[in-house]
């Protein structure tokens, strides 16, 4: 086991990342310098007997008030997942870590499916508690519930015909009325962001400001982040932002204006970003959270609909796995931040 430390250890590492299945842009070095200086990074590597990199687990550190520092790791471990002597290495450096920066806590919300019994049982037995009753968005940092699509070794055809015939019938609908798409350049994230700033007023959640995704560009675009604006008799009318990482695609961010929504330009935004990751011959195109409460009642329940039309697989992550070093702190900790999160909430819900 050893840390990524130097330019040499970042490019293995780098590699290593961009090869493996179970590649996750959140894992990367690269969305880690979206998070500075806010957070702090640390990778772990884990090694056989020759040297090689057969695991690793990119965390992040950021020192709370009162509490003091925790360490967080979203969609990692990346290795074999049942490889009991790998996870072992990744949690040894995890102490290590926390013992450098008197961590009260690590966190993994790991790209694992919940139904996955032979992890859970590997992770409790080396010291790992499960959170395991997260339902909403605000439960957990990263969504527990999210579609994905199968798209490895597939045509357009193949995936265009498996999706539901309302989600065809819209796709070619916002072709037929005159949408257009276009890639556009970090300077086109100002009219991004004015979409996006409409769509949070619309559906109630807070935005990041310009600043962030511009950050996010200087540090993935344009090879891992494009964006993406729908146009309307040459006005922007929506946008998406997908990231392309190893052998995935995420649609990360999307934003629609008030106005033009009968054009259906989301459906058509869509199936420019599956079409651009089959061409990159990806494995799966991650169409990110949902709701876990399926229900006709539930405010989230259009957009669970929206992502279902396109065929992809409703999957519930294994959710929160977490080691407390020093748990009465960490309980503490915990409380206050429902409480942060439930007040945030309710401030939106009055605004």
């Amino acid at each position: 086991m050893k840390f990524v430390t130097d330019e040499d250890s970042r490019r293995q590492y780098k590699q290593f990342l961009e090869k493996h299945e179970r590649c996750n842009f959140q894992q990367s070095l690269e969305w880690a310098k979206v998070k500075e200086p806010n957070w702090k990074s640390e990778v772990i590597l884990a090694e056989d007997e020759e040297g090689n990199i057969i695991g690793s687990l990119c965390v992040w550190i950021r020192k709370m008030p009162i509490f003091g520092n925790i360490m967080y790791s979203p969609r990692g471990p990346v290795c074999d997942i049942h490889d009991i002597a790998v996870l072992k290495q990744i949690t040894q450096g995890a102490k290590e870590l926390a013992k450098k920066y008197n961590a009260i806590v690590l966190r993994i919300e790991p790209d694992i499916e919940s139904e996955d019994q032979i992890f859970r049982d590997i992770v409790t037995n080396i010291g790992y508690k499960i959170k395991d009753d997260a339902k909403n968005f605000q439960d957990e940092i990263q969504p527990r519930y999210v579609f994905r699509l199968d798209i490895k070794d597939k045509t357009e055809e193949e995936i265009f015909a498996g999706f539901a015939q309302k989600t065809r019938y819209n796709v070619r609908l916002a072709t037929k009325k005159g949408v257009v798409i276009k890639e556009g350049k970090k300077e086109d994230l100002k009219e991004f962001h004015k979409i996006m700033v409409e769509t949070g007023a619309r559906d109630g959640f807070i935005i990041r400001p310009l600043s962030y995704f511009e950050k996010m560009y200087d540090c993935l675009g344009p090879k891992h982040m494009k964006i993406l604006l729908a146009y309307h008799e040459d006005k922007p009318i929506a946008g998406v932002i997908p990231i392309f990482y190893g052998n995935k695609t995420w649609y990360l961010y999307g934003a629609s204006s008030n106005k033009h929504r009968n054009l259906m330009p989301n459906y058509l935004l869509q199936w420019e970003m599956i079409k651009m990751a089959i061409e990159r011959k990806d494995d799966i195109y991650d169409f990110r959270g949902v709701s876990g409460v399926v229900d006709e009642s539930h405010p989230q329940y259009g957009l669970y609909r929206f992502k279902k039309g396109f065929g992809a697989k409703f999957t519930e992550f294994i959710g929160e796995i977490y080691i407390p070093y020093h748990p009465l702190k960490y309980k503490l900790y915990k409380f206050s931040e429902k409480a942060f999160r439930t007040i945030r909430q309710l401030k939106l819900k009055f605004k």
